[in-house]
């Protein structure tokens, strides 16, 4: 068997890939021509005919529609469109990607579509304006991470924050952390590796966006996380990822912000009548500066009944909010 017919049908099956689709088809003499002009692959009519029966057979779901010039295309995929749309503005929306990966990757899933239904799904893309970060290593620490995870070992970095010069300025002096990675969790258009802190055995979320460079996976093994951590419920009542410790408090809460709490909390969560207008809830949350201001955005509809000590700490913030307002 020459080259040109061991390479046919595998130019055949990728033609057919890119250039048809549901509603696209090709035409055998159009397939003749497209596998010359192309490949340098000359064919004819029933050499096309036994490469589609062969291509069908290997699993290919190829529709043929006879007529006097026979019609052929893939209609069966690995995605539907509206799947790839779905990734596609999944990549555009994410924060943690940045601008020229985000590119590269919708180019990427267009290419798992038709010729005609990609460019119809990149004519739809727009990445610019978006508030997209800058640390292009970024993957290589999602990868570092993900490999720390499935060897239980931990991995040892450095974190970064802003100053008011905006300038990046490493945590702790530049002292690294010493952090066995548990999960890598997607929250509020950021991404987070949640773990377990070496030295005090307690968990900690970090923005993989704002770890200064690749990760070092050391020798040691991973410490174990706390007895019973569920990370479903570490996410629910930890806002925005945000570290601190955890407290019962209970909300009283206006009856048309139930889907909020839903949202929020997740449909397990337990509500109480509290008289006609409202209901109460009482949660296990980390209570922080972030849920104080998840709980004025409400406008009053949503009201800290207890701790006491959780009330006059969210009073003192609305206080100092208003320092010297007057």
């Amino acid at each position: 068997m020459d080259n040109e017919a061991k390479l046919r049908p595998l130019c055949l099956a990728k033609i057919l890939y890119e250039q048809t689709d549901e509603d696209h088809f090709l035409t055998t003499a159009q397939l003749i021509q497209v596998l010359e002009e192309q490949y340098g692959i000359k064919s004819h009519r029933q050499t096309i005919k036994a490469e589609i029966e062969l291509l069908k057979q290997f699993g290919l779901e190829i529709e043929e529609v006879k007529s006097t010039q026979n019609r052929y295309n893939l209609f069966g995929r690995r995605f539907d469109t509206p799947e790839l749309r779905l990734l596609i503005d999944a990549v555009e929306s994410s924060k943690f990607i940045t601008a020229g990966k985000s590119k590269e990757l919708v180019e990427k899933i267009s290419s798992l579509a038709s010729n005609h239904v990609a460019a119809s799904l990149k004519r739809n893309v727009s990445c610019e304006g978006r508030i997209k970060p800058g640390n292009e290593r970024i993957y290589l620490i999602i990868d570092a991470i993900n490999e720390a995870i499935n060897t239980n070992k931990q991995i040892s970095f450095q974190y970064f924050q802003y100053n008011v010069r905006k300038e990046k300025k490493i945590k702790r002096n530049g002292e690294p952390y010493a952090i066995t990675p548990l999960h890598l969790v997607w929250n509020g258009d950021c991404y987070y590796m949640v773990g377990v802190y070496e030295y005090k055995q307690r968990l900690g979320s970090f923005r993989v966006d704002r770890i200064a460079k690749c990760p070092v996976i050391l020798e040691k093994e991973g410490t174990p996380a706390p007895e019973g951590f569920d990370i479903d419920k570490y996410i629910n009542t930890t806002f925005h990822m945000f570290n601190s410790e955890h407290e019962e408090v209970e909300l009283i809460c206006d009856n048309d912000v139930m889907d909020s709490i839903i949202d929020r909390f997740g449909e397990d969560v337990t509500t109480y009548a509290n008289d006609m207008t409202s209901f109460r809830v009482v949660v296990n949350i980390a209570v922080s500066h972030v849920f104080y201001s998840w709980v004025f955005g409400f406008g009053g509809k949503v009201k800290i009944k207890g701790p006491e000590n959780v009330k006059e700490k969210y009073a003192e913030m609305l206080r100092a909010a208003v320092t010297g307002s007057e």
